[in-house]
């Protein structure tokens, strides 16, 4: 069953309540922008509630359409200089209002964004999942998902590593710590910060554990509807970014931050009734539906992996033999295939091992709904199991740069049908802003390689 609202989420009357008795003196209002980023806006309580409740909040139409240093860049027709760089809404959803425990007296809520004639503006990462989630809705269908996403910690504060040209960092372990109690324990300070905040500010959190990179961790939370399962992983994201801070340290959710294992962020997605009932498992074996849907999300794995992989560093990720896949193929429990199913019953659900640490969730989900849709409509059959070593096999695989996964997702047809010509033209002039920006670059690589020897 999907989770009910959490109980430490508040309601609008309590928000007033607050406010009025000064427990409550800042209301965030964010969004989630293309980079998976919350972006808004402060605001004073009582100005909130005076005036900003009943009428919304607005900001530039800018923030959908800028690369990740916030730069103003051409090809995009919802934002433009011709265009005057005018409003759009953040319309606000008052079933997020939860505290921010690591800011003082401070609330949050998100939104999602409309045009100032009122209309969902397409492009906004939170409507495109919305868009997949009414589509599911109009076959009898429910989603539900749970993200486990990996950082790396480093003891270095962020202004230092900024100072450092984030090198010669030093991680929280100087070990792997899969798994162990004494590494997590080394890191621990921060890791029960993130995880009681975290939970005062309405997730359900499950556990931390050490992972394989020096310094890497990960923190799981409970799995609920997609869009609440986004809406955490935002939050999530943004707060342990300020925890650390607060600490004096850093860590980043980049998918390739060094030469060792990246950071991963697995998606587990099933589908369920509306009211709840389980539709991937019946007579002790996978459905059709099941089965349809896994192979849509095969078919379109490689055209969407601009949603899995959107940054040009996210593909330095998938190497053979490192937990990140290579192969677009299925497995029951193989961690070696991009596709890994898991459980049986009521907790039958498909892992996509493809997303790193850096996607944006809502971008993540909604291709792997939008696939897998396409594949239950069209009754796509399902390829073989991959048995053994995918890494080893023939099996296709997954886009070794932006710029092919970036031509793959300008060329799919899937693609327009489920987002709409608008929406695949912006990500594929996003995609082209961060390699235009790439190719201009003179690395660090470059110059240790060629400043004295070539």
């Amino acid at each position: 069953m999907t989770h009910p609202r959490s109980e430490r989420m508040l309601t609008v009357d309590q928000l007033r309540a607050g406010v009025a008795d000064e427990s409550i003196e800042t209301v965030v209002v964010a969004f989630t922008d293309m980079q998976g980023r919350l972006q808004g806006k402060y605001l004073h309580a009582a100005y909130f509630v005076e005036h900003a409740l009943g009428h919304g909040v607005e900001g530039c139409n800018y923030l959908l359409a800028v690369d990740t240093e916030m730069n103003t860049v051409d090809g995009y027709a919802i934002s433009s200089w011709e265009a005057g760089y005018g409003d759009m809404e953040f319309t606000l959803d008052l079933d997020t209002i939860r505290w921010v425990p690591w800011l003082e007296r401070t609330v949050m809520i998100q939104c999602d964004l409309a045009l100032t004639d009122g209309s969902p503006v397409p492009m906004s990462p939170r409507s495109m999942l919305a868009a997949q989630v009414e589509r599911a809705a109009g076959h009898g269908w429910s989603a539900v998902a749970g993200t486990e996403l990996e950082f790396v910690v480093y003891r270095d504060s962020f202004e230092e590593a900024w100072t450092k040209g984030y090198t010669g960092l030093t991680p929280a372990n100087q070990y792997n710590v899969d798994y162990s109690i004494v590494g997590s324990g080394r890191v621990e300070p921060l890791l029960r910060r993130i995880r009681a905040d975290m939970w005062r500010a309405g997730m359900t959190v499950e556990s931390a554990k050490g992972e394989c990179n020096f310094g890497q961790h990960e923190i799981g939370f409970l799995f609920d509807d997609v869009v609440t399962t986004c809406d955490n992983h935002s939050v999530y994201k943004t707060g342990a970014k300020m925890i650390a801070a607060d600490l004096g340290q850093s860590l980043t959710f980049m998918a390739k931050p060094n030469e060792r294992e990246g950071n991963s962020c697995h998606i587990h997605l099933s589908l369920r009734g509306l009211d709840g009932s389980t539709v991937f498992w019946a007579d002790g074996e996978r459905t059709p539906l099941y089965d349809h849907f896994i192979a849509g999300v095969l078919a379109t794995m490689r055209e969407f992996t601009l949603f899995y992989a959107p940054n040009i560093n996210s593909y330095k990720r998938f190497a053979q033999g490192s937990f990140a896949p290579t192969a677009v193929a299925w497995g029951q429990d193989n961690r070696t295939c991009s596709v890994r199913t898991v459980g049986e019953g009521s907790s039958a659900r498909m892992e996509n091992r493809v997303p790193g640490g850096d996607c944006n969730p809502y971008l993540a989900v909604a291709a792997m709904m939008a696939g897998g849709l396409h594949g239950i409509e069209n009754e796509l059959e399902l390829e073989p199991m991959m048995t053994g070593n995918a890494y080893e096999s023939d099996a296709p695989l997954v886009p070794h740069t932006l710029r092919e996964a970036r031509d793959l997702f300008a060329a799919s047809e899937v693609a327009r049908e489920a987002f709409g010509q608008d929406v695949v033209d912006h990500y594929v002039n996003m995609a082209d802003v961060e390699i235009t920006a790439f190719d201009a670059a003179v690395t660090d690589w470059e110059l240790r390689r060629g400043f004295e020897r070539l």
